[in-house]
Parts: C-alpha cells; structure tokens; sequence
C-alpha cells in the first residue's frame, strides 16, 4: 500500500510542477526560435543518429508538449536525466530560456506542416500482437500516455506514438538503470517501476510496437538542412 501512494505522489508531483512553472514563467515560442541553435544540429536533421554514448535516432520533438519538453530540459539539468550532451546544454538555459524552447518545438509543428515527417496522425493505431497487448497492460502505459500513445493524459506526459524506435528502447533501458550511476540513467520512479519489470527483448517488443504507431511528433528540417 506504501509503494502504491508513493508511485500516485510521484505522478502528483510530475503533473503539478510543470504547471507551476508556466504560472511563474510566461513562455515565449518567438523568443525559442532564437535559443535553438545547440539543439537544431541533432533535433533539425530528418534521422540524425547520436553515437554517444549509445547509437540512436535523436527524438523527434516537434509537436511534443510543451511541459514534457521543459519537465525533461529540467531533468537533465537537475542530472536526473544522466546524458553528457543534453546534460552540457540544459545547463546553460535559464528556466525562461527552458520554457521559451519548449514552447518553440511545442509549436513547430503547426509553423511547419508537410515539411516534417509524421505530421498528422493520419492513420488509425494498428492492434498490437497478443504478447505486445500483455506488455502494455502489464505496465498500464495507457494509464499515462493515453489510447494510441498520441494522447497523454497529462502535458507533462509525452507524446510517444511514432516516435524512433531504437529511441526509446534507449530510453526505456535508462529508465532500468535508475540510481545506477551510468551515462544513461534517468530517475524517474514511476517508469523505472515499469521498465524493471520487462526483459530488454520486451522492452524492445513494446519500443518496436510504439514506434509503428501513427503519430503527431516530427522533425522539421532547418532551412539550412532541407
């Protein structure tokens, strides 16, 4: 019963403290445009792959929300979130700058229309496999990032429906190093709960499924890069 309240406060306080920030700071996607520059080299070029520490696609962040974006920025700020890149950046954003380029990716989407990859969700979410079905219900994702992985029950959620595959089979792994210590942990307790119940052949299982999935993220080329 301890552990269930624990897990229920710790989603209390992810969806609270976002909130508190936009009324402390008003975000400007404007001003985000021209704070962008340490993020467009990896985040503005359509299938970009990042070598360290681990070989991935970088996300796909526009049309992701907002306060997702801010909650992960703070995260690595705070080493929560344990990347050395992303770790080097988030430190030189003040928490204006942090919700200004939040608010600027949160809003590319709409700016950028075809130019980006998956930019509507124009497909219906195919049924999962028996076995991924088990996998989903067995970590209740729905209960967070909502039906179809494209509607998240809360902002500070993220939007993961179509986003890179081997991105977040990366970053379900980390979520299973919590508290480790390693480049690639990240401390969050609800889904550090959920990923160590998986093997890494499921957690792959379900990266695999979601990034099959119709969905609203994109990356939106530079114009410098198209």
């Amino acid at each position: 019963m301890k552990q269930y309240l624990s897990i229920w406060g710790a989603l209390l306080v992810a969806s609270v403290t976002p909130a508190a920030l936009a009324q402390e700071i008003k975000a400007d996607a404007q001003a985000g445009a021209g704070k962008v520059a340490m993020c467009i080299g990896c985040h503005g070029i359509q299938g970009y792959q990042a070598s360290f520490p681990e070989v991935y696609k970088v996300p796909k962040i526009s049309g992701q929300n907002a306060p997702y974006i801010a909650s992960a920025l703070q995260a690595y700020k705070k080493g929560e979130r344990r990347h050395p890149t992303m770790r080097g950046i988030a430190d030189s954003l003040s928490d204006q700058d942090i919700a200004d380029v939040a608010a600027y990716y949160a809003n590319q989407a709409e700016q950028g229309g075809q130019a980006g990859q998956g930019s509507a969700v124009t497909a219906k979410a195919h049924d999962p496999s028996p076995d991924v079905a088990a996998l989903i219900a067995k970590g209740a994702c729905f209960s967070c990032h909502g039906e179809g992985f494209a509607k998240p029950l809360d902002p500070s959620y993220p939007k993961v429906a179509g986003q890179y595959a081997d991105y977040l089979f990366s970053a379900l792994k980390a979520y299973q190093h919590e508290g480790s210590g390693k480049l690639v942990g990240r401390n969050n307790p609800v889904m550090a709960g959920m990923a160590k119940q998986f093997t890494t052949a499921e957690l792959k299982q379900l990266a695999g499924y979601i990034g099959s999935l119709p969905g609203p993220l994109q990356t939106i080329p530079e114009q410098r890069f198209r």
